[in-house]
């Protein structure tokens, strides 16, 4: 791991890689947890995750990993997978993210990245996503990582330009939205809104009985 962690620190990531072990045990040997959360604590390394960087690192890698273990047919999928992109991972893909799991159900299971991510959630997207019962608190921009893609059956870019590696054999739609980035709270939830018909539209194709109101 070439990134210095006090040793505090460095003890909670170990466990946390105890704890990963075991989730996949009989998947992913240790080695490979291994490689995959020192990655990961590169990837998330800032000084805003600093008295985070155990949990965090434990909660991206988990997601990491189990999207490898589906792209590779290791895990089987149990609902369909959406992935969002947009450039910081502060606005638009984690409210569309927010947006599939409330209107889904939790029927869809969504991943959200950006391709340049930003320090943290924007706040007036945060607030926007808290006045539809959508708590946000704990999300947090992540990288794009090239398998989170692989494991999405549906992928969907807003303002990331080709970042975005293109396999064959997945849906690919393009989102052009405002950024909420500088706006005030009334623009946000205008493309709040916007997102919501949308995310509606698509729910409504992958597991139409699963939408709610």
């Amino acid at each position: 791991m070439s990134q210095a962690l006090d040793p505090v620190t460095l003890h909670h990531v170990e466990k946390l890689t105890d704890g990963l072990v075991d989730d996949f045990v009989g998947i992913f040997s240790r080695e490979t947890i291994e490689r995959y959360v020192a990655e990961s604590v590169e990837l998330l390394h800032g000084a805003r995750f600093t008295d985070f960087v155990p949990v965090l690192s434990y909660r991206f890698t988990r997601e990491r990993l189990k999207a490898l273990a589906q792209a590779e047919g290791i895990m089987t999928k149990e609902q369909p997978e959406v992935l969002f992109v947009c450039v910081h991972n502060a606005g638009r893909s984690q409210m569309a993210a927010g947006l599939v799991r409330l209107r889904s159900g939790g029927t869809i299971h969504v991943r959200s990245a950006g391709s340049d991510p930003a320090d943290a959630i924007n706040p007036a997207v945060v607030e926007a996503m808290d006045e539809l019962g959508v708590d946000m608190g704990e999300e947090f921009p992540k990288p794009l990582t090239d398998e989170v893609v692989r494991a999405a059956d549906v992928v969907i870019t807003m303002g990331c330009g080709d970042a975005c590696p293109i396999y064959p054999g997945k849906r690919y739609e393009d989102w052009v939205l405002e950024d909420p980035a500088g706006q005030d709270l009334e623009t946000v939830r205008r493309i709040r809104d916007d997102l919501d018909a949308r995310v509606r539209a698509l729910v409504g194709e992958l597991v139409p009985e699963a939408q709610s109101p």
